[in-house]
């Protein structure tokens, strides 16, 4: 499979593959309008967490998506399989119907209905490929169980799985409780409620987990299989296995409960304290051009290009323990060079034909100095004048959630054919990712990448739809 011209070209059969859907869900809000809307103006929706108490921890504030209730978003029949859905499916659930909605897309059970104007699809033409995290599972829930496994003397692990059937502290946990926390569940429910029996998979790399799950939709609709997939991410970090898990990483800035959020974000700053981490979903539908033009689809963006790469290192060695290495000790992220220059070449473009960049920005110098070094490999000295369009000052880091929002900022960037606005606190080195506001923007291609916190990188070259 290769990259003729912007196509993907499969023997004689040319198939390109667009953006024609998006349904986020963030820290702005659910849905196109209020992402849209939010980044324009340059909103940060980042602030005190009320989703747990984060009085014990390093980090009290991060970006958090507005209450809403998932009964109310999936068919009344399904209603009673909400029970087994852990908070990242809530968010995966929620954002696939916003992204069927967006495209004008009938499903089995979800977007338009026919008789509004919607596309009936068939399920067999619509495929599904969506980023997982490591779920958490609910703190209460487990605890309750542990708490019968214990006594004077502690904890007992025979207590807990061993003892006489109907006894053990396990049997305290609800039947179906692994249901709830299985990172697949997140596919395995969108499928379901949405009728798609088309290709189906789920990939695990934090970040880069939403880009990855993007490239693999464009082969399968680039091959013929499907028509149309359901593509992205979705994770919280808002629970207290993920903020202690990413603390330890020594990414997460010091920032106590009551710390001012919008002070925080300072991508690609030499004095950035350290991210923030939020919750999130980013799904698109992609679609082959003509099936998206042959039903009256807006195309919001084409996809040109895509690479993805391991860093022929372990990227954890310079994300974990101790204080952060001097640039030059950490090196450029070689995986994310090659994912990029990948990516342009299946695109057929040179670094120079690039208008904008989505990196991932995370505002920590363990993942920003590799990026910037990435990036000025392949870009040289134009990279300082290549616009970057950056999110975690506005949303946070929603780890397998940020590929997908990253992509809907770049398709809507270009659909729109206007910057977004951009926070930062501080001062950007190397990189144009400093405090702007929104501006109109001649965009031919935007380049989105990111580097999963296991190593793994992925890009996507978008470009204008033809």
């Amino acid at each position: 499979l290769g990259g003729v011209g912007g196509a993907f070209v499969l023997g004689c059969l040319r198939r390109v593959v667009v953006i024609s859907g998006v349904g986020p869900v963030s820290a702005l809000g659910h849905g196109r309008e209020a992402f849209w809307s939010g980044l324009v103006r340059g909103r940060c929706g980042l602030g005190e967490l009320s989703v747990l108490d984060a009085s014990g921890f390093r980090t009290g504030v991060g970006g958090q998506v507005p209450e809403f209730d998932i009964r109310q978003h999936v068919p009344k029949g399904y209603r009673k399989s909400t029970k087994v859905m852990a908070r990242d499916i809530e968010l995966a659930v929620l954002s696939g119907e916003l992204a069927v909605r967006d495209a004008g897309i009938k499903t089995r059970d979800g977007g338009l209905a026919v008789e509004e104007g919607g596309y009936e699809m068939a399920g067999d033409r619509l495929g599904c490929h969506i980023g997982a995290g490591l779920i958490a599972a609910e703190t209460e829930e487990l605890a309750r169980a542990l708490a019968s496994s214990a006594d004077e003397d502690g904890w007992d692990l025979g207590a807990w799985g061993t003892i006489e059937p109907g006894g053990s502290g396990m049997n305290g946990l609800p039947p179906l409780w692994l249901l709830k926390y299985l990172p697949n569940m997140l596919a395995c429910h969108v499928t379901i409620i949405h009728g798609a029996t088309g290709p189906s998979n789920t990939i695990l790399s934090s970040e880069a987990s939403g880009l990855l799950c993007a490239i693999e939709s464009a082969r399968v609709i680039a091959r013929g299989d499907a028509d149309a997939c359901l593509t992205g991410g979705a994770e919280s970090k808002l629970n207290p296995m993920g903020l202690v898990r990413i603390g330890l990483s020594g990414r997460l800035a010091d920032a106590p409960s009551g710390t001012d959020a919008g002070a925080v974000g300072r991508p690609f700053d030499v004095d950035a304290p350290g991210g923030l981490v939020g919750e999130g979903s980013g799904s698109v539908v992609m679609e082959e051009r003509e099936h998206a033009v042959a039903r009256g689809a807006r195309v919001l963006a084409e996809v040109r290009g895509f690479g993805a790469a391991m860093a022929p290192r372990p990227v954890n060695a310079s994300f974990y323990g101790g204080e952060p290495a001097s640039e030059a000790e950490r090196g450029p992220d070689l995986g994310l060079e090659r994912a990029v220059r990948g990516a342009l070449a299946k695109a057929g473009l040179e670094a120079g034909d690039v208008d904008a960049i989505v990196p991932l920005a995370h505002g920590s110098r363990r993942t920003d100095d590799p990026e910037r070094g990435a990036l000025a490999q392949v870009f040289g000295d134009r990279l300082g004048s290549i616009p970057a369009i950056t999110l975690p000052p506005m949303l946070g880091n929603t780890m397998a959630g940020q590929g997908g929002l990253m992509l809907i900022a770049g398709a809507l960037a270009i659909a729109e054919q206007k910057l977004p606005a951009r926070l930062h606190a501080g001062k950007a080195s190397g990189l144009d990712a400093g405090a702007a506001g929104s501006r109109d923007a001649e965009l031919g291609h935007v380049l989105v990448c990111a580097t999963g916190m296991g190593g793994q990188s992925a890009a996507v070259v978008l470009g204008r739809a033809g």
